[in-house]
């Protein structure tokens, strides 16, 4: 086993774990809340607030890493 082998796994393993934790902390909270846009208010579930955020948050992400990587 190379140690580079080892640093995959050890990232996919530890990208499991925290998208299982996401999924569930999403799932877990389902009450509606307000949410106050520039000018709107809108109620919404939170799971969808939460899973907009997730996904926001990876695309960023991913964004990041890609630009760090051209480098």
């Amino acid at each position: 086993m190379t140690v580079k082998g080892r640093d995959v796994r050890l990232r996919t393993i530890g990208f499991l774990v925290l998208a299982a934790l996401a999924i569930w902390f999403i799932a877990a909270n389902t009450k509606s809340v307000t949410i106050r846009l520039w000018v709107p208010t809108v109620t919404l579930p939170l799971w969808s607030v939460l899973t907009v955020t997730l996904l926001v948050g990876m695309a960023l992400g991913l964004l990041v890493a890609h630009r760090r990587a051209r480098r």
